[in-house]
């Protein structure tokens, strides 16, 4: 593999040249701005790369690019995402999101590369293309069918996904698949994740008056914002459980080999504390609890509010309407449509039926083995390009389409050769990515292809 990592050493500045130019190019799911331009973007560089290159999409949808390449025994399925999360707030970036940026970190001699979606996800979907490009150039023809799925609804839900799964599932069939994610824990040591999280998101919503009013009128007209808040109050108590009649009947609790896994995951509380600025974690809970709640636990979670007036100084107005933006990360085996129907019953029951619930993206949640051989492969490439054993995760607390693009079809997964980090602030102002970290993954990448053909 010498002359692999010699490739990437001798092109560094054209790849550099080439994550910069998907950087700039906003792709804000949420807000409709640079798909198109993005996938296209994305398929040219497939193109170049020697795939067979396909723009799939269903009605209403984002192109999802599809690229083939290399023949062999096994077919490696890459998931990967080129839309982005907003980058609003934009007072709080240091330089403009879609700018690249290069300024040292606090680690002596420590590059970082920003960018609103450097970390999640162009950065591990341009290392990985790359990547095999450098293999072609040095050695030979790839082992293994390299599939390459990449999405533009991700940070949205993957609304369109699973329409798409069932349409062209005669693609998505796979010995293995590489999940978009990768890197290193708040320890600094690789890890692999076996599993996602599911998703039921919403925005709830309450009216008052026709327009905003002189809060004078508070004495006799309805208050939204109250509406909400006395709404939301009933959600959850404050030991931290979610009130929902029915909400945690199909919750599945992890078992003999989930637990063992939990015990084999290093204790990074003090590591984590001190980077989230925090005395403890909710409940005081530590080491295997945590990972245990942190991974296995449904949430409930409150990403927004507003209402009325919220700009500098004061303005004394009865606000018109009133919302909030609620997230519910699920575990094996809660259904968010199920999720979204308890949640509408239990605001009727509660006295709520006025309040609107806007649903914007289900997902279930989905579980790999942890001992699959592309999990091996993975395991084999770290352990070759990093110098010490790989942290298996039974699962991660994030959300993604694991459930349509793989379980169903009972593909195996693994995450790795990827540029996260516990400082990538990924969906924050000022995302980004060691550089180091950016070339070392790319070395992973070859070292997972050998390992898994």
């Amino acid at each position: 593999m010498d002359t692999f990592y010699a490739h990437i050493e001798a092109n560094r500045e054209r790849y550099l040249d080439e994550l910069y130019a998907l950087l700039r190019q906003p792709s804000i799911a949420a807000q409709g701005v640079g798909i198109e331009e993005t996938a296209r973007l994305v398929a040219d560089r497939l193109e170049r790369l020697g795939a067979e290159v396909k723009l799939l999409q269903v009605p209403g949808g984002a192109p999802v690019v599809f690229g083939s390449i290399g023949r062999g025994p096994r077919t490696l399925l890459i998931y990967d995402h080129y839309d982005v999360q907003p980058p609003e707030p934009l007072d709080q970036w240091h330089s403009p999101p879609f700018e690249p940026t290069i300024r040292m970190g606090e680690e002596a001699g420590t590059p970082l590369l920003y960018a609103r979606g450097v970390a999640d996800n162009k950065g591990n979907t341009m290392l990985r293309i790359q990547a095999v490009e450098s293999w072609l150039a040095t050695q030979g023809e790839l082992p293994i069918r390299i599939n390459f799925m990449i999405e533009g609804e991700e940070e949205i839900g993957s609304a369109h996904l699973e329409e798409f799964c069932r349409q062209h599932a005669d693609l998505l069939r796979a010995d293995g698949c590489l999940w978009e994610t990768g890197g290193v824990n708040a320890l600094e040591q690789p890890t692999i994740m076996c599993g996602a999280k599911g998703i039921c998101y919403v925005e709830l919503v309450a009216r008052g008056a026709a327009y905003d009013l002189h809060s004078a009128n508070a004495t006799v007209v309805p208050n939204p914002a109250w509406r909400l808040t006395w709404a939301l109050a009933t959600l959850k108590g404050p030991d931290e459980r979610v009130l929902i009649p029915g909400f945690y009947d199909r919750v599945r609790p992890p078992d003999e080999a989930d637990m063992r896994a939990l015990a084999s995951i290093p204790d990074d509380d003090e590591a984590l504390l001190a980077d989230y600025g925090i005395p403890q974690f909710l409940g005081g809970v530590r080491g295997v609890e945590r990972h245990r709640a942190h991974l296995f636990n449904p949430t409930c979670t409150i990403c927004g509010l507003v209402s009325g007036y919220t700009g500098q100084g004061s303005k004394t107005v009865l606000p018109s309407e009133a919302r909030a933006k609620v997230d519910f990360r699920l575990v094996p085996d809660q259904d968010p449509f199920e999720i979204a129907r308890l949640l509408r019953e239990h605001l009727d029951a509660q006295g709520f039926s006025d309040i609107e619930i806007v649903q914007f993206s289900q997902e279930h949640p989905a579980r790999a083995p942890s001992d699959s051989a592309v999990v091996r492969a993975m395991s084999q490439a770290i352990r070759e390009t990093y110098g010490q054993e790989p942290v298996i995760y039974p699962t991660m607390a994030g959300t993604g389409p694991m459930y349509p693009v793989c379980q169903q079809f009972g593909t195996p997964v693994t995450s790795g050769a990827g540029t996260g980090y516990q400082g990538s602030l990924v969906h924050a102002p000022n995302e980004n990515i060691r550089l180091d970290d950016y070339w070392r993954a790319m070395r992973c990448m070859g070292a997972f292809i050998k390992a898994f053909a």
